[in-house]
């Protein structure tokens, strides 16, 4: 399958590019500073885009691709590639869910144990040689709080278990009630911030959850509130979260993913009762590992003409 032409359009782990390199002719995006020179030499020789979180497959990238018959994602979320114009082309398209799932939901609860116990602070009190001063101030208990989820998915599922390890009480919101979950639902958002302590953000980023998280929700959650958002930057609304956050309308946040990644509103910066971290939420070493096979495993199955292990289009 060497002469395959396969586009990697993100920066993804060592493994999977090598692999990639080992296996088919790869043309990595970077190495191109002017896109249009990379369409014009080998268009018509690409056959499969591989991208991730950060960047996919648009409608444009695929109109300029005419032999273009797969796009595999290094991640579970597909929102950078036009689903729509991939259907419509007859193109595949791949993910790498389930493998995932604990990595992220770990997290989640990493999160909300950080930000409640004041985890990170604490660690800065000690290595500034301020408990030398004192006693570091009380913080928040974890345990049986009531956990708001939005998006009951595999990952929801997964966060709801680990909390309720905690003595949590679970409710959730999600497009449709879930006949066979105990847990309570609310029909709106708003509902769900206003009957839990701490709410988790865990959906698909869609038209419909793009600010699911608005000023409205924020209220509702309240100054004793608390977000935690593993699912996509673009489902908080930033700016507000800011206000809510200064304002001391929201009692904190467990931030994973940002609108406009890398970039973070500096805000936040200087706020003890927000957590920030990289996106991060599958980055482990084994977890990446397997998502990196799941990408291969589905390349290989579509140009060996069977059928592809987790298939989304």
């Amino acid at each position: 399958m060497g002469s395959i032409g396969v586009l990697l359009v993100a920066q993804v782990i060592p493994y999977l590019e090598q692999e990639l390199g080992k296996r088919y002719n790869l043309f990595r995006i970077w190495d191109y500073p002017q896109k249009a020179q990379l369409l014009k030499q080998h268009a018509s020789s690409i056959r499969a885009v591989v991208g991730n979180a950060s960047a996919g497959a648009d409608a444009e990238l695929i109109e300029a691709l005419p032999k273009l018959e797969i796009v595999s994602s290094f991640s579970v979320g597909v929102d950078k590639i036009d689903l729509n114009k991939c259907k419509e082309k007859g193109i595949r398209v791949t993910n790498t869910p389930d493998v995932l799932t604990d990595e992220v939901a770990d997290l989640a609860i990493g999160l909300i144990l950080a930000l409640l116990r004041r985890i990170c602070e604490c660690d800065r009190f000690v290595r500034s040689g301020n408990w030398k001063k004192g006693d570091y101030k009380l913080t928040t208990k974890f345990s049986g709080k009531t956990v708001g989820i939005i998006g009951l998915g595999r990952i929801g599922v997964a966060v709801a278990k680990r909390a309720e390890g905690f003595n949590c009480p679970i409710c959730y919101y999600s497009r449709t009630e879930k006949r066979d979950s105990k847990y309570k639902y609310y029909p709106s958002v708003v509902e769900l911030a206003s009957n839990c302590d701490i709410l988790v953000v865990a959906c698909p980023l869609t038209e419909e959850t793009h600010h699911i998280i608005n000023r409205e929700v924020m209220n509702a959650l309240g100054p004793k509130g608390y977000l935690i958002n593993i699912g996509r930057g673009k489902h908080v609304d930033e700016a507000e979260l800011v206000s809510a956050l200064l304002e001391g309308r929201l009692g904190g946040a467990g931030l994973d993913v940002f609108e406009n990644e890398p970039h973070v509103p500096e805000e936040l910066f200087g706020l003890e009762n927000v957590v920030l971290l990289p996106h991060v939420g599958s980055g482990t070493v084994e977890t990446r590992t397997a998502m990196a096979d799941l990408v291969l495993g589905n390349l290989e199955a579509h140009f060996l003409g069977k059928p592809l292990l987790t298939p989304m289009v």
